[in-house]
């Protein structure tokens, strides 16, 4: 596979059209983790309050993903997808005129993030399920690297600029971009027709007996609820640390252009990452991802150990690339052995197990910082973080899990009826 292999797939109208959507998005999405983190700071300077605001959008979205996954199996899944982005728009919009004009307390800002994350409980199952019906299943790999690609090319100076903003205008512009890219996506999914689901046989069924299928399958894929297990923890140190004691620690450190360099540098591994996977074929995705998964343990160390610009810039950039090697991997895997009529649900208990401890991370890092030491807590994420990768590598339905054979599938009709 090469670089016109993936733009290949641009091709198919349906794609095209989603792939502008999701990269118009991204534009302002990579300005708006920086921009509300120190929005939050300037309210009211406490990683604790940071941490607040990130668990009032986390909490929503994990206790509505399940139902989220069900709709999404349900219903036309662009028009979900246009719904939660438009609801977006109106959320980040409104933070942002409360940040410009001075206005906003930590509550409006908790409340706002919250109706955002129940939001995305939505359409982030929707996201995963819908690219297996925009394109052929041999299209699958270069179709998730253009958008892997589009994503680290725009997140490379997204933060950077970010930060830019905050120190010269103030957060609330960058929400404000951010708020504007969810509105132009969403007429932008106005294009993208997909054909409905295949009508079940037999009675219809109800929601729970839907929420219960997919149990059975979840419970029943060993490599599937092991590899969410162990990101239970992962996701919960990754956010505690890198997402809410970081910032606040780097702001008293290094400063807050040099943190927005180093969420850069992530984001440059990440895209570096997807060159080589253009020319990389995964025999065992699981394994590969995991293993690159290590990466993260790099700035962990780097923020306990010698908190300087240049190393924490390297290491990021390190994380990045082994995220990006397991993000793709567990496309693969998901898009390819799980059926279709079954993938939304498949994804929201993915994400239910996955994020379910991160408000756990973001709202206790803050303390533990205060208490023990930010150096210190650094240092044992690291270590705990590398031991429960480890213990997921070492599951053979994980470490031994191959790629699905591929078989021509007939894409997408262009033109059906939303």
């Amino acid at each position: 596979m090469n670089v016109k292999d993936s733009l290949g797939v641009l091709r198919a109208p349906n794609f095209r059209w989603f792939f502008l959507s999701r990269f118009v998005n991204l534009t302002g999405s990579a300005m708006a983790n920086l921009s509300l983190a120190f929005a939050v700071l300037a309210v009211h300077d406490s990683a604790g309050a940071l941490g607040q605001v990130l668990a009032a959008r986390t909490i929503p979205m994990v206790l509505f993903l399940l139902l989220g996954g069900v709709v999404a199996d349900r219903f036309d899944r662009t028009l979900v997808l246009q719904v939660s982005n438009l609801t977006s728009a109106a959320t980040q919009g409104l933070a942002a005129y409360l940040v410009i004009s001075g206005g906003a307390e930590i509550w409006m800002l908790i409340a706002l993030v919250a109706v955002n994350g129940t939001t995305s409980a939505a359409s982030m199952p929707a996201m995963q399920g819908i690219v297996p019906q925009l394109v052929d299943r041999k299209d699958l790999q270069p179709a998730n690297v253009l958008l892997s690609m589009s994503r680290g090319a725009l997140t490379v100076l997204g933060p950077s600029i970010a930060a830019v903003l905050v120190v010269a205008v103030g957060p609330g512009w960058g929400l404000a971009i951010d708020a504007a890219t969810w509105a132009v996506a969403a007429l932008m999914l106005v294009k993208v027709r997909i054909p409905p689901m295949p009508a079940k046989n037999g009675p219809a069924t109800s929601m729970l007996t839907e929420l219960r299928e997919g149990w059975s399958y979840f419970r029943g894929t060993t490599w599937l609820w092991v590899v969410v297990a162990a990101f239970g923890l992962l996701n919960a140190m990754q956010t505690g640390a890198l997402q809410t004691l970081a910032p606040a620690y780097a702001k008293g450190t290094i400063g807050v252009r040099a943190w927005g360099f180093a969420e850069s540098a992530e984001a440059v591994g990440m895209l570096l990452m997807t060159v080589v996977l253009l020319r990389a074929t995964y025999r065992r995705p699981l394994r590969a991802g995991m293993l690159g998964m290590l990466g993260v343990v790099a700035p962990l160390l780097v923020l306990g150990l010698s908190m300087h610009t240049v190393p924490l810039v390297v290491a990021m950039a390190v994380a990045g690339m082994g995220i990006e090697v397991f993000s793709l991997a567990w496309s693969l895997v998901m898009m390819e052995n799980v059926p279709g009529e079954m993938l939304s649900r498949a994804y929201s208990y993915d994400m239910l197990g996955s994020f379910v401890a991160m408000p756990v991370g973001q709202l206790i890092y803050g303390s533990l910082g205060e208490w023990f030491g930010a150096e210190d807590v650094f240092v044992t994420s690291a270590v705990v973080y590398g031991i429960v990768v480890l213990a997921a590598l070492a599951v053979p339905a994980v470490r031994r899990l191959e790629r699905a054979p591929t078989e021509p599938v007939e894409p997408a009709a262009e033109g059906a009826p939303a």
